[in-house]
């Protein structure tokens, strides 16, 4: 797993999952506290992650209280439908907002 930043955007390139779960909560929370005096919403692009498994979605779910706290959002972009369907079935999407693609 890849994590990066850039401005308000961390980019994950990847399997997330529960293996990387620790990389990504780390960098996440760190960008998470760093851009907090800018009142910004964060966004985790997910367009070259490989795979996403239930700890990755909890550790997402997580993420999103704490930005939320700050009065501020997380979502995600880039998601593949499958993880779209995945996060609708599970109910997540009550917590977790996620982009609409781009129509082509």
């Amino acid at each position: 797993m890849e994590v990066t930043t850039s401005g308000q955007m961390v980019i994950l390139t990847g399997r997330f999952d529960g293996r990387s779960t620790a990389i990504v909560r780390d960098v996440l929370y760190d960008h998470i506290a760093a851009t907090a005096p800018a009142h910004a919403d964060i966004v985790v692009d997910l367009s070259q992650v490989e795979s996403v498994d239930a700890t990755a979605l909890r550790l997402l779910a997580a993420a999103t209280r704490v930005v939320e706290k700050d009065g501020r959002h997380l979502r995600l972009r880039g998601c593949s439908p499958a993880l779209r369907r995945v996060i609708a079935y599970t109910k997540l999407r009550r917590l977790i907002l996620v982009e609409r693609p781009l129509s082509a």
